[in-house]
């Protein structure tokens, strides 16, 4: 059962093109989940799986930039599946919402109707916090959904991989410090990486990297220029803006 009205909000997102409910405490979609969409390329009748999908505000962003995906929303939560599936109804987006453990077995997944070699596009937000140096919050929720083990990022990208397609596309964003954690995930199957450091302000470090792979790709790695999500003054940049409101996607989204 989906909680009571007030512990829930209704929140626009691509400048109100999107309007997603979600629960009050706990974890929160923001501009993570907006980043990812405009980083996925996917065209009319790709089967698109957004794993860990929460309320499904990144899967949901890319049906409304891409109309005529197979979406399906995978979310180990039932509560928050929920929530994605009465969203995309509110919305008007065809896409099932799977109470699923991204980490769960071929069989698992199978039972869901994800096969082997069956998807064409996988877009991921997976728990990426480093629990050395993250204190997770006391919300188990919030906890799952932030603080990422040792083996997270390659239970699912070993995930991705399985239900992929040969030639099949990955789009995933992590923490920019763990670009090593990554790069040794996608060697397993993966090439023709196409690499997307995000900077909070210009001058600072990455915050966040999104990386586009290739299901057996063979093209050399590109480290594409980084994105400012603010200008020096800190005001957010205008280009970001048009991303933010689903005006304009990210290099990696184009063909």
């Amino acid at each position: 059962m989906i909680e009571a009205p007030a512990d829930i909000t209704e929140d626009a997102f691509l400048g109100g093109q999107l309007r997603l409910k979600q629960k009050r405490s706990g974890h929160r979609a923001g501009h993570d989940a907006i980043l990812l969409a405009a980083a996925t390329e996917a065209r009319a009748g790709d089967r698109v799986v957004d794993l860990g999908a929460g309320i499904g505000a990144a899967g949901l962003a890319l049906a409304r930039r891409v109309a005529g995906i197979n979406l399906s929303l995978v979310e180990i939560d039932p509560e928050l599946a929920e929530l994605a599936r009465a969203n995309a109804a509110a919305n008007g987006i065809a896409a099932e919402a799977i109470v699923l453990d991204v980490t769960a077995d071929a069989q698992a997944f199978a039972a869901h109707g994800l096969v082997p070699d069956s998807v064409d596009v996988v877009l991921m937000n997976p728990p990426f916090n480093d629990p050395a140096r993250h204190r997770g919050s006391p919300d188990q929720a919030r906890h799952t959904a932030h603080v990422a083990s040792e083996e997270t990022l390659n239970a699912w990208v070993h995930a991705a991989r399985r239900i992929l397609r040969s030639n099949g596309v990955l789009t995933l964003i992590w923490r920019a410090d763990g670009i090593a954690d990554v790069l040794a995930a996608l060697s397993r199957g993966f090439g023709s990486l196409s690499i997307l450091p995000v900077h909070g302000e210009a001058g600072r470090p990455a915050i966040r990297v999104l990386v586009r792979a290739v299901k057996g790709g063979r093209a050399p790695t590109r480290l594409l220029p980084g994105l400012m999500l603010n200008d020096e003054s800190g005001v957010p940049k205008k280009e970001v803006k048009e991303i933010l409101e689903g005006r304009a996607v990210l290099p990696l989204a184009e063909p």
